[in-house]
Order: C-alpha cells, then structure tokens, then sequence
C-alpha cells in the first residue's frame, strides 16, 4: 500500500509520496515512489507511482530508456515529449503494453496488477499540469475546480484536502495540508508510512524549488503530527454535545 497525493495550485505544484512498501505484515521495505526528471529552466516532470511495486518499476525504466515509435521511428522518453500531455500519453501506453503481457500471469497467480500514476511538471512555453494515469492506461487531469489528485490509500486523507485546498491557496500551505492529509493517513493505515519525499516547483520556474526527503527524526513534520492531533481534540471538545437523549443539550 502507498499515498501519493499531488496538489496544483496559482502558485505552482506541491507532491508527496510516501515509501512503504507491503507484501505481507512481515514483508515491509522501502523504496522511492516519486521520481523528478529536470533539466533545469527548461523542463521538470514529477512521477509518483502506487500498486504492484514491479509493474510501476518497469514503466518506469521504460520510459526512461525510451520506446520506439513505431511510425517515426523516435525513441520516446519522457524527457523528450514535446508536452506534458504527450508524456502522460507515453505512460499510459507503457501501462497497457506491460498489463497486455505481463497483467493475465499475474491474475492467473492472484497477484494485484494495478497500477496508478501522478504524473506533474511543465515545459518552458507550456502551463503547469498535473494527470493520473489508471491501471489501464487511460488518464484524468487535475482542475481548478478540484485542484489535487491521489493515488494508493486515498480514503483517509481526503477529506482534509476537500475542507482546506483551493485553487488559491498558497504553496507552501498547500504542503502543508498535504502533510497533514499524509499524516492522517499513516495514522490509519500501517502500510503508509516514513520516509516521506516531497516536491514543491514554482509555476514557470521548470526547476525544483524543494526537493526533499522527511525522515522519522524530521522535527517538523512530528511537531505537525502533534499539533494537528492538539487541534482536533480541542476542535471537538469546542464543539456543543448533540441534543439528543435527556442528558444532552446546549
């Protein structure tokens, strides 16, 4: 199981990813889910992956080594798509090549081969974007109506996002909603958890302007934990009892 959540707001891109990996309760490890590819004030592609560990490694190794075109003959990579649409294109076919030969052996043994993408960046002379690519290869992308995408164990962190993201908020609090929607669900899913890498990139800036990993004795990101779970309990006890029964009231 994984989290990855990518927010696009005026301001610019914010993604997060966490590292667990979990094929059993006693078979945990780490292993990095969200890539950067840049070439510095030209071009930076983020790509964020949940699902079948070795299925995700393999589009990804794909697409960095390149598939032929079969009409021009081009090797296409991610680094090389003219827009970020045309990458999203190029992993979506990866997707379904790879689940075309690889998806029925798998279902046959009953493995899990579902796999997701977020897949975020810009292009000099292009917009900021951000898609998610499905299983079978098909993609959505992100709006300003609802400005952020998740993949893996969404459920818990969601809500956090739907009360707090709009298009118009800041950056970096952005972040930090985005922390605080991971933390929510490492603290109700076990297979979610540290380290946890982030990625902030300025609107037109084609560079990482954060480009970091929070390990388990990062002090913000405790603090955070703490006071959010501070926050909530005094948001309750805050709150009137229902008035219902006969002790009840306001």
């Amino acid at each position: 199981m994984t989290y990855c959540c990518g927010i696009l707001v005026r301001d610019g891109l914010v993604m997060i990813a966490d590292t667990r990996t979990n094929a059993g309760l006693d078979n945990i490890s780490t292993f990095r889910k969200l890539h950067v590819y840049t070439e510095p004030g030209e071009r930076i592609l983020a790509l964020a992956s949940s699902g079948n560990l070795s299925l995700s490694q393999t589009a990804r190794s794909t697409l960095t080594e390149g598939v032929a075109n079969p009409e021009t003959g081009e090797i296409e990579t991610l680094m090389n798509a003219p827009t970020i649409f045309q990458a999203a294109q190029r992993i979506g076919r990866v997707v379904r090549s790879i689940q075309d030969r690889e998806g029925k052996a798998l279902a046959a043994a009953e493995v899990n081969h579902e796999v997701a993408f977020l897949l975020g960046g810009q292009i000099k002379g292009e917009r900021l974007r951000l898609f998610m690519i499905y299983s079978a290869g098909n993609f959505i992308e992100c709006t300003t109506d609802t400005p952020y995408l998740q993949i893996g164990e969404h459920k818990y962190g969601k809500p956090v996002l739907d009360r707090a993201v709009s298009f118009d908020t800041d950056i970096y609090d952005a972040l930090k909603l985005g922390l605080i929607s991971m933390d929510s669900t490492m603290r109700s899913n076990l297979g979610v958890g540290l380290p946890i890498d982030i990625l902030v990139v300025r609107r037109d800036a084609c560079e990482a302007e954060v480009n970091y990993r929070i390990g388990t004795d990062e002090h913000y990101f405790q603090d955070l934990r703490e006071r959010w779970s501070a926050a909530l309990r005094a948001a309750h006890m805050n709150i009137p009892r229902p008035p219902y029964g006969g002790r009840a009231g306001f």
